[in-house]
């Protein structure tokens, strides 16, 4: 009996148990997904790139360490006496380099950008995660049925041996039917073997997306949805991948972080400042009014001269303005893609789409039917025997190719909704 999980509890029980689903528990395509987003290490990593991206905009957004300094000033080296001298003191002070005002807001938007810049990235990897959770299911449950179709097309073909081994022995039959017969049985066995190879290789690649041992068994539902969903028109859906897709979206926070980079750049041909404080403790008595001396303090402000523009600065303006104009050209190279990943892959999920209603409401029925047809009139001596083989086989391509065109267009359907940025509700 096949049992079912409800997403919420499904999602308690895998954080608990990573293996949750064994190989004899159906996997289903939502299970699928569940377990690849909470478990794919890819999108772990880039979740963490994200959080580790996050704390960057307050350290560079703030002023850097004061400096704290002690100081002997003026110290007899032959005494090392702190009252002999009269300028001799023992001095503190403290001191805070200080940007030129709006550097360090410049360099904290930077920052920012990129953080955000990193959480898109995770939003796009998880889009392209699923993407290929999705089609991988839809090929594992492709080869699941095709592996079927053959199981059943074998039993056909013995059916058929058994018919003209009869026929042949009443002398009503040929040897070379039975021989046909046997020779296409032995096709579909060596088809039965790439199919169960071709299973292995993408239950290891399935397996890999959500973090489980290559070699753990995969079983999944016999059935699925095989309804497929009109959609909107191309111009709709690239308007929704422009609006909503994060990989675009990243390339805009590239290019508002190129724009602060060029302000920062040109901030560099202010100074920075340098502001500090020192106090002098001073001991002893002074010999000319037998009183004690007093402490000294100082107050000092220095700053950088951008002296250096034309081999420093005007260079660092250039660097900056080119990596914008790079950032611009990239994020239209991007839009430019996915707008062509748009269409591509809607003309291929169009095109699935219409051969698989055309494979379930006309190919096969009309095949099977000549199947059935072609059956009767040879056990009556009516049809030859290798017209009866050619049409079961033909039956059996047209099957295992509705299930291929029903994946492909599901296939599709993922890609097209990672296309156009598109999350699962």
């Amino acid at each position: 009996m096949q049992r079912v999980f409800s997403p919420y509890v499904f999602s308690f029980l895998a954080v608990f148990s990573p293996h949750l689903v064994m190989a004899d528990e159906p996997l289903t395509l939502k299970q699928a997904e569940i377990l690849a987003v909470q478990q794919n290490p890819g999108l772990s990593a880039t979740a963490r790139q994200a959080e580790a991206m996050s704390n960057v905009s307050a350290q560079v957004g703030s002023l850097p360490d004061p400096i704290l300094s002690l100081n002997a000033l003026n110290l007899p080296v032959d005494t090392f006496s702190t009252t002999a001298e009269n300028m001799t003191q023992m001095q503190m002070g403290l001191s805070q380099r200080i940007p030129f005002p709006g550097k360090l807001g410049l360099r904290a938007s930077v920052a920012d950008y990129m953080a955000d810049a990193a959480a898109l990235d995770v939003d796009e990897f998880k889009l392209q995660l699923i993407a290929s959770v999705k089609g991988s299911w839809w090929n594992l449950f492709y080869l699941d049925h095709a592996i079927e179709t053959v199981h059943r097309n074998k039993q056909l073909l013995r059916q058929f041996i058994r018919i003209a081994e009869t026929k042949y022995k009443v002398g009503q039959g040929l040897q070379q039917d039975v021989l046909l017969a046997q020779l296409e049985l032995s096709k579909l066995l060596d088809v039965a073997i790439q199919l169960k190879a071709a299973r292995k290789q993408q239950e290891a690649r399935f397996n890999a997306l959500l973090n489980r041992p290559a070699r753990l068994s995969i079983a999944l539902p016999q059935t699925a949805d095989e309804s497929l969903p009109t959609l909107a028109s191309e111009s709709e859906l690239a308007d929704l991948a422009l609006k909503n897709r994060p990989l675009l979206a990243k390339h805009d926070r590239f290019i508002d972080a190129a724009h602060d980079r060029v302000a920062l750049a040109e901030k560099d041909y202010y100074p920075d400042f340098n502001l500090g404080g020192v106090y002098g403790f001073r001991s002893g008595v002074n010999p000319a009014n037998n009183q004690s001396r007093p402490d000294f303090s100082s107050i000092r402000l220095s700053m950088t001269l951008p002296f250096f523009t034309g081999s420093k600065q005007d260079h660092r303006l250039d660097q900056r303005k080119a990596e914008l104009a790079r950032s611009e050209f990239s994020s239209q190279d991007a839009k430019d893609a996915v707008l062509a990943e748009v269409s591509q892959t809607l003309a291929a999920y169009q095109r699935a789409k219409e051969q698989t209603i055309l494979f379930k409401t006309g190919i096969i029925p009309q095949a099977s039917q000549t199947v059935a047809s072609m059956l009767a009139g040879y056990q009556v001596n009516k049809v030859d025997f290798l017209n009866l083989v050619r049409s079961q086989v033909t039956l059996y391509n047209y099957e295992t190719q509705y299930w291929k065109v029903l994946a492909e267009a599901n296939q599709s359907l993922a890609k097209l909704d990672a296309a156009i940025g598109k999350f699962e509700q």
